[in-house]
């Protein structure tokens, strides 16, 4: 039975979540369907769009994402300190920027003149769009259901597009979430649907080479600000040019379908979590299925399973494996 949301999404445990869709029905999502040789390569067009502007409009940032032929991956970032610095109008706007509202919202944001107790119930519905605004199942369903009615009206069909409910992981400390992170860009190199990575379309991996061979920022997805900028609290804490190279390197080691080696140069961030790179290319492979719910080292999987009140500690043997 799956595990009920409060026990899956936890603030006080962790803002790091990684979320996978899939597709339910035969037809892909993305590329091309054999049988019929029609191709949905276009897609993955609407999913990347959709889901870099859903990241402008909630208080989540996006921290990788890889769109394949029937699901997709995100890691998510829930910016709470974000959602409670707005104002009540400013969550009003981005609240309209996807929904309509209510009638006292729409008067609100137009400026008319509105009597004390209309302001009352603006102020609490405002609350209750500040909370979603930072709620990965307000997010996933603002990317998933506008895609589902896009597809299903291109295959002239009706029903469900995605399974019942999208799979979410939370990412408990450093180690879990760049082992997530390298596991969600190298899917199109384990698929096979690529050679590099910046073969690898519709993934934040390209679209953060793009941006540091041009020299122009992409703000649209959530920055790497190395492990010494401990005044900063919101980023990944990992160099962007050594994570790109260790992956790099990583993707190699996969394609040629053997262990490999992680060379002694290039492995800052494996020594700084102090993960052997036997470990490193297993997770990197096989993330998913290592860690079927929270993922973490033995503390942060105590502490997890202590919060929520679980009897059982899922997962402990592999985070002591993995995740020394």
């Amino acid at each position: 039975m799956p595990k009920p949301r409060s026990q899956q999404i936890s603030l006080a445990c962790t803002p790091y979540y990684h979320c996978i869709s899939r597709c339910v029905r035969r037809a892909f999502l993305c590329g091309k369907d054999k049988e019929t040789g029609k191709s949905y390569d276009h897609r993955r067009v609407w999913i990347e769009k959709r889901l870099l502007y859903l990241a402008s409009v909630f208080a989540i940032d996006v921290c990788a994402y890889a769109v394949m032929k029937n699901h997709t991956h995100t890691v998510l970032f829930i910016d709470e300190t974000k959602a409670k610095s707005w104002s009540t109008r400013e969550v009003l706007l981005q609240w309209h920027k996807l929904f309509k509202g209510t009638l006292l919202t729409q008067q609100y944001i137009a400026g008319n003149t509105l009597v004390d107790s209309a302001e009352e119930m603006i102020k609490a519905t405002a609350e209750v769009y500040r909370n979603r605004l930072m709620s990965i199942s307000w997010f996933m369903r603002a990317l998933n259901e506008p895609i589902a009615r896009q597809a299903n009206t291109e295959d002239d069909c009706t029903g469900r597009f995605w399974e019942g409910r999208f799979k979410s992981q939370a990412l408990l400390d450093d180690s879990a979430l760049i082992a997530c992170l390298a596991y969600v860009d190298l899917n199109p190199v384990r698929a096979a649907v690529a050679t590099t990575l910046e073969e690898s379309s519709y993934t934040s991996i390209k679209k953060r080479i793009k941006s540091l061979k041009s020299g122009v920022k992409f703000d649209k997805l959530s920055s790497f600000i190395g492990n010494q900028t401990k005044n900063i609290s919101k980023g990944i804490p990992f160099d962007l040019k050594e994570y790109i190279k260790l992956v790099d390197l990583t993707g190699r080691c996969i394609r040629e379908d053997k262990l490999g080696y992680i060379q002694e140069s290039n492995d800052n961030i494996l020594k700084q979590l102090n993960i052997s790179e036997v470990n490193w290319l297993a997770l990197t492979q096989s993330f998913e299925n290592i860690f079927k719910g929270a993922a973490g080292n033995h503390n942060a999987m105590t502490s997890f399973a202590e919060y929520h009140k679980l009897k059982r500690r899922q997962n402990i043997a592999n985070s002591i494996k993995y995740l020394k």
